[in-house]
């Protein structure tokens, strides 16, 4: 039963010859135009910790992916943070980055015939971005959450990117030393990862999990941990899982 239920109307019959060649110089071979393509939403960027482990678990889903028996085209999505841009003339691009990040993912998945997405997403923005993006294109996709970020340790005490922006105050107040107030700076964010707390991006990552949107148990896996890879991975399988249910049914009405 054919998977390529969408991808077919670009791969197949002789005038989409040179829609082939062109796949051709990307890696496609002959028995690979039957096949599902997948795409993968990649969010990874060196801006801030909570994409920048990204890389990695994509790296892992297009492996899974061919695995499976599909073949998976990558693209980029532009992200920004507010973490970075608060208090500055750039916070005037956060809402309406989510509404750009939607719009490219849709403008390639649709734009190319997809049969599925899986989205990686790791802060505010991209993650409802990528959300809002599953929605609007209607075909089989999953979500795949970057994972938080692993605590910070200063004079045995853990930190978050909390205990920064806390310090700013104390140390203006002249209540913190200026040895503290360097010693948080330098170890809040030791790895990779969202903001750690049940802040915006881990609470919306348990909320994508209890909407079926991410495997369960996803998003409790910390960014920089071999389990987040492997995550990753699963997830991949489970969408092509998905993508080949998807079409069953009319199959059958069809016939």
């Amino acid at each position: 039963m054919s998977q390529n239920w969408r991808s077919k109307f670009i791969t197949q019959g002789v005038a989409r010859s040179p829609n082939r060649a062109m796949l051709r110089a990307v890696g496609f071979g002959d028995g690979d135009f039957e096949k599902p393509i997948v795409g993968v939403a990649n969010t990874h960027s060196t801006l801030n910790p909570c994409n920048a482990g990204i890389q990695p678990l994509v790296d892992r889903a297009i492996a899974a992916l061919r695995d499976a028996g599909a073949m998976p085209q990558m693209f980029g999505v532009p992200t920004i943070t507010d973490g970075i841009g608060m208090g500055t003339e750039g916070m005037k691009y956060s809402l309406v980055s989510r509404e750009v990040i939607a719009d490219a993912i849709e403008c390639s998945v649709n734009g190319q015939m997809m049969d599925g997405v899986i989205a990686f997403g790791g802060c505010d923005k991209n993650m409802p971005g990528c959300m809002m993006a599953m929605t609007r294109i209607n075909v089989p996709g999953i979500f795949v959450y970057a994972g938080t970020i692993k605590p910070g340790r200063w004079k045995g005490k853990d930190l978050t990117i909390i205990s920064a922006f806390e310090a700013v105050g104390a140390y203006a107040a002249g209540s913190m030393s200026e040895e503290d107030f360097t010693g948080i700076e330098k170890n809040a964010c030791p790895t990779v990862g969202a903001c750690g707390g049940m802040y915006t991006a881990n609470t919306m990552s348990s909320s994508f999990e209890a909407l079926g949107m991410s495997l369960l148990g996803s998003s409790q896996l910390a960014s920089p941990d071999p389990e987040k890879a492997d995550s990753a991975a699963a997830s991949a399988r489970v969408l092509v899982e998905a993508i080949a249910a998807e079409r069953r049914p009319r199959d059958i009405v069809t016939r």
